[in-house]
């Protein structure tokens, strides 16, 4: 069996200013890794790397439109400039368009989804498997944060439900592709967690009858998400390929 131990290892994470990528971030650099956090709003980014240096972690942040082949291409650079390659990747970067069905959505929503939760993954997993080939390195690994609305979703939540479908099929194909590079692609699938994208729903009149649809009966805590992180990010998970790992309290199993 593989370790669990990230000590040395450098971690790229996508999103890190805010909800889930800011939490691992801080998980991920308290087990002993070395993470670069990437995202538009930089300020929130530096507050996060003072914080984890204030713990003992080693941090940088760097600004990053997954959206933009050039802001991807300096963020990998800049990364690397400063922790050297990198052991893995987290396609963390995440919107939605509010709660709209695909009637009340205009194409700038849908561009704006589907550009940042899926082409935005795509960009940067490219990105990142060259210079895994041209650096001649032994491998790598990249975790696609997708969610359990890739299977079963409620209305109200399109495009953001079709792009985390597609992330997860990203996250089937690109492992068989990748495979030939040794680059590893899993996904993490969470359930309802309360952060700043679920805050709508999970804060609002509909939240105690939706909560009962959950077995376990409770929403998830960031810290539910952390035993599978490690073991993605980790060599604990070096025989895991194309596996969609689901955090959710049993609710994608739910009874209709």
């Amino acid at each position: 069996m593989g370790s669990f131990d990230m000590t040395g290892r450098h971690v790229a994470i996508t999103g890190a200013s805010s909800g889930f990528g800011h939490h691992f971030a801080g998980l991920l650099a308290s087990k002993g890794a070395k993470v670069s956090l990437g995202a538009r709003r930089v300020d929130k980014l530096e507050t996060r790397v003072a914080e984890i240096h204030a713990a003992g972690g080693e941090a940088a942040a760097i600004p990053l439109d997954v959206r933009q082949r050039a802001s991807v291409t300096a963020f990998m650079d800049q990364a690397e400039a400063t922790f050297g390659g990198i052991d893995v990747l987290i396609n963390n970067a995440g919107v939605e368009a509010g709660a709209k069905t695909y009637m009340m959505i205009d194409e700038a929503d849908w561009d704006f989804v589907i550009e940042t939760n899926l082409k935005g993954a795509w960009l940067t997993s490219k990105a990142y498997t060259e210079r895994v080939v041209a650096g001649k390195r032994p491998g790598g690994n990249i975790i696609m944060i997708s969610s359990i609305t890739d299977s079963r979703t409620i209305k109200g939540q399109f495009p953001y439900a079709v792009s985390k479908g597609g992330l997860t099929r990203m996250t089937e194909v690109m492992a068989l592709e990748a495979a030939r590079y040794n680059i590893r692609v899993n996904a993490l699938a969470p359930g309802y967690v309360l952060t700043d994208v679920s805050r709508v729903l999970l804060e609002s009149e509909r939240s105690a009858e939706f909560v009962k649809g959950i077995p376990m009966r409770r929403y998830g805590e960031f810290e539910d998400l952390d035993g599978p992180l490690l073991l993605l990010a980790s060599d604990a998970s070096s025989y895991m390929t194309g596996s969609v790992v689901v955090v959710d309290g049993g609710h994608i199993c739910a009874s209709l």
